[in-house]
């Protein structure tokens, strides 16, 4: 979960979670949330069809019950774990309830993301698509019973990383492109300007340093609209679905840059080591404390 400075924070209290549905995958997604990201249980909001059945987390303080128009109002991120068969109900319920800014990340496999988005009426989505090869190591990923068991495991993390993955696993590195992008349109929603912009998502992924490369105006939008973009200026809303479908100016630097990759993936290591070294030391603000972003409304725009 990336947390920035309180200073562009409308909430002041935190990043709030939702996780709409409570089955196998929504319960291990709330056990990693608490246990390798840190967050507070009052972040984190379950809507189930069968909430009394979640009573291990509401005895750790978790709101849990059935309404998924509260939640979605509620959090500034949601997690699709429900059934694909309870997919087009679930989307009627939220269609013009998703508030703009909030970030959909969708675990359902069999719903294409351009479908998805038809659906919900909102284009802030990301969703990971994978391929597995067989290979002499795909029994790593069946020596673990849970999945915060597995992330303690360091074949498990290295092979687990996006831009590495081995293992048989295989993530669509435009996954990272699009998270990277949802940052920009957080802080566009705040109204924070470019150049703080690009400072807090260098500052986050730590990129400094000797053999790091920093991320510029260019390498998010193309040349002609950064040249008119002024210090000041917020970047344009991106669109996550065109993100993930497209080429971009992201895209092409990261896929170019070696060092770049080098960078992204070794931090994606040391944070899975030691999940809570990043907030102790990134983004952090005069006053020590740390809250993620939440807009107050969001502009339109295209980044090509």
């Amino acid at each position: 979960m990336v947390l920035l400075p309180s200073n562009v924070s409308k909430k002041g209290k935190g990043l709030t979670v939702g996780v709409l549905g409570g089955g196998h995958i929504g319960k291990q997604l709330v056990q990693v949330l608490l246990e390798k990201n840190g967050l507070k249980p009052s972040q984190i909001n379950i809507s189930s069809r069968r909430p009394e059945t979640l009573e291990e987390f509401v005895k750790r303080g978790i709101m849990c019950y059935f309404d998924n128009q509260r939640l979605v109002a509620w959090a500034d991120v949601l997690f699709l774990c429900c059934l694909p068969s309870h997919l087009p109900k679930v989307c009627a319920e939220l269609q013009s309830h998703i508030p703009k800014h909030c970030l959909v990340y969708s675990f359902l496999s069999a719903v294409p993301l351009n479908r998805l988005a038809q659906l919900l009426g909102h284009s802030f989505i990301l969703k990971p698509q994978y391929e597995f090869v067989a290979c002499d190591s795909v029994n790593m990923w069946l020596s673990r019973g849970h999945v915060t068991v597995a992330l303690k495991d360091p074949k498990v993390i290295d092979a687990s990383c996006p831009l590495a993955m081995r293992g048989g696993l295989c993530l669509d590195p435009k996954w990272l492109f699009g998270l990277l992008y949802s940052l920009l349109n957080m802080c566009t929603a705040a109204n924070v300007g470019s150049t703080e912009a690009l400072g807090l998502i260098n500052e986050l992924f730590q990129l400094k340093g000797p053999g790091t490369v920093a991320f510029i105006l260019n390498n998010f939008v193309n040349s002609s609209y950064a040249s008119s973009l002024t210090p000041d200026e917020s970047f344009p809303w991106i669109n996550l679905v065109d993100v993930q479908a497209k080429e971009t100016p992201l895209s092409c630097f990261i896929s170019r840059n070696n060092s770049m990759q080098g960078c992204l993936s070794a931090l994606y290591n040391s944070v899975m080591v030691d999940p809570l070294k990043g907030k102790k030391e990134t983004g952090k603000p005069k006053d020590g404390t740390l809250s993620v972003i939440t807009p107050s409304h969001c502009k339109k725009s295209d980044f090509v």
